[in-house]
């Protein structure tokens, strides 16, 4: 049996960084990752949404998972997602992620296909089934168009490796279906920016993270104060978060991400295609947002986070 997950906190889903002809850059992505552990987040999430898995070729994902098992060094857990056409290359790139010595995998369900229920469980029992590593489902329908709801997910229970969900479709109540159908079965994560709050009032031992690429410690620090409950000393600082946070719950996340991710000084906004960098309108918009932002930085509680590097 797959040992269960014992991690909690902010896993940002970590952007991978490409150079101006887009091959890719493993030293700046490297010190991405390095500047997010020094920050003080929980956990890694390599080759996640943000991370441009699709964009990326098998021989490019194993780069970036060995970069991540480097800069990690067991101070921190760390998490591939796993996103392919078929069950049978998600369970070869699985066996890579184990191989290297990755903490878990992040299975996304099988993409371009849209599957019928059955079907997207029997992906993520077959993925399952070819590794000894604990497996977080990723459910993300506005993305990807399958939906992992909370029956299919019950029908998994069974499964040993999968131990953990987590849930970007937005709908918060889906934490309370779960634990009714199948109590405390599986770790619950949040997987959408701007609910993240609601969803660790609900239950949410963790979070990938989008936009703590961008600002690590205001989203660890965020993510504690709710665990903690200190729903007054975060309210400030969740109202300040929140037009950052939405820009995660967009078709074109990624670009806005990595453009306020670049603002930050922490990375480079270029995105490989078929995803565009913003322009015009929509890129002044979010140079807006985070323009607003960092006039309005607020001072953070104390959460016990360690001091910045």
């Amino acid at each position: 049996m797959a040992a269960r997950i014992g991690w909690e906190g902010v896993f940002p889903a970590v952007t991978t960084q490409f150079r101006a002809d887009f091959s890719l850059d493993i030293e700046a992505t490297h010190k991405v990752m390095a500047g997010l552990i020094d920050d003080g987040v929980s956990g890694l999430i390599v080759c996640g949404t943000v991370g441009e898995n699709t964009s990326l070729s098998r021989p490019e994902k194993v780069a970036v998972m060995e970069a991540a098992k480097d800069v990690a060094q067991g101070r921190v857990p760390v998490i591939a997602g796993i996103a392919e056409f078929t069950t049978t290359f998600a369970a070869e790139t699985t066996r890579e992620a184990a191989r290297v010595g990755l903490d878990g995998i992040m299975v996304m369900p099988a993409l371009v296909y849209s599957a019928k229920p059955h079907e997207t469980a029997a992906h993520f029992r077959g993925v399952a089934g070819a590794t000894d590593l604990p497996v977080m489902v990723y459910n993300n329908p506005p993305i990807y168009k399958n939906d992992v709801t909370p029956d299919i997910l019950a029908s998994l229970a069974d499964c040993d490796t999968i131990v953990c969900i987590k849930d970007s479709s937005g709908d918060t109540r889906r934490f309370t279906d779960m634990r009714n159908m199948v109590g405390e079965r599986f770790v619950l994560f949040a997987g959408l920016d701007d609910v993240v709050v609601e969803s660790v009032m609900l239950g949410a031992a963790g979070w990938v993270s989008g936009m703590s690429n961008a600002f690590p410690r205001e989203g660890e620090t965020l993510f504690r104060l709710a665990r903690a409950g200190r729903f007054e000393e975060l309210r400030p600082l969740y109202d300040w978060f929140m037009p950052l946070l939405h820009l995660d719950a967009r078709p074109d996340l990624v670009q806005c991400i990595k453009l306020c991710e670049e603002i930050m000084g922490r990375g480079s906004a270029l995105t490989r295609p078929p995803r565009l960098p913003l322009t015009g309108e929509e890129r002044r918009a979010v140079e807006d947002v985070m323009q607003k932002a960092l006039a309005t930085r607020p001072a953070l509680p104390d959460v016990g986070l360690k001091s910045a590097a």
